[in-house]
């Protein structure tokens, strides 16, 4: 009996059966499940629709289309069906990301239609922690920011991400959605620095979170203060804070090329539980 499988974009009604896709993979999945928690499923909340691949009825996988593609959860059927709709529909994000395995096919797939790809990063090794570092003492300067330091944390926030991911958050719509990103981690306490004589040290926010599992982003070194361990004392720092306040598992995910921060991370107590994968553009 052959299989019947077939693609739709998800509703409000759909919000328990994704949740519990997402539910799978806790850690791998923070990301789009922290927005689904806050968002529910309609498009103009979540930023972006939410497809469905279904098999003999059932719903398997999950793939978010917003400002990134990211497949959930998705073997090599569902993302050939993910594939499809994305190509019909035309490039709207301006990333894919997530496990190695179905954005690698996921890409493949979609680089005949949508490439040249600014830059794809093919491992990105997913890394993870349940305990405090045993080995690094917590920097204990690094604080929460306050809703009213945002043009402190800001220049730190935009350096960071023109450093990592090539070109500058301002662009485009002069920075006011990578504004209002920032002021939302500061308002709800998910962002944290070191900061000195007025100026940003360290800095890392918290940027998913759900009950289950965290994922630390952004962390940054000023370059004039590299060197000296601050990215390991601050990480320390920053994931005591997570564990206590935020959920049981911290994660996050870095350049397998970025052999100093892997050796950081590790030394802070993260170990490798999978690999991402970012096509970027």
């Amino acid at each position: 009996m052959l299989t019947q499988t077939t693609t739709r974009v998800l509703d409000p009604s759909d919000l328990d059966a994704a949740l519990a896709i997402l539910g799978r993979e806790p850690v791998e999945n923070a990301f789009v499940t922290s927005r689904v928690q806050v968002a529910g499923l309609d498009p103009w909340r979540l930023g972006g629709e939410m497809w469905g691949w279904y098999s003999d009825g059932e719903l398997r996988s999950l793939c978010y289309a917003g400002a990134n593609l990211v497949p959930v959860c998705a073997g090599p059927d569902a993302v050939r069906a993910f594939a499809d709709r994305a190509r019909r529909t035309g490039r709207r994000c301006s990333s894919i990301v997530g496990p190695a395995a179905a954005t690698r096919l996921l890409w493949q797939l979609l680089e005949p239609s949508w490439g040249p790809a600014r830059d794809v990063r093919s491992h990105q090794p997913l890394m993870a922690t349940e305990t405090p570092s045993a080995e690094i003492a917590p920097d204990p300067l690094v604080r929460r920011i306050r809703k009213d330091e945002m043009d402190l944390i800001m220049p730190a926030c935009v350096a960071m991400f023109t450093e990592e991911v090539g070109i500058s958050p301002l662009a485009g719509d002069g920075g006011l959605l990578y504004q209002a990103r920032v002021a939302e981690l500061v308002g709800s306490g998910r962002s944290f620095a070191r900061v000195e004589n007025g100026k940003v040290v360290f800095k890392a926010e918290i940027g998913a979170a759900t009950a289950r599992a965290c994922q630390i982003q952004g962390v940054w070194v000023a370059p004039e203060f590299r060197g000296r361990g601050h990215s390991e004392t601050g990480m320390a720092a920053v994931v005591e804070f997570a564990l206590r306040d935020v959920a049981p598992v911290v994660s996050l995910y870095v350049n397998d090329f970025n052999t100093a921060a892997r050796a950081a991370y590790r030394r802070v107590g993260f170990r490798e539980v999978g690999a991402f994968m970012s096509v970027l553009f």
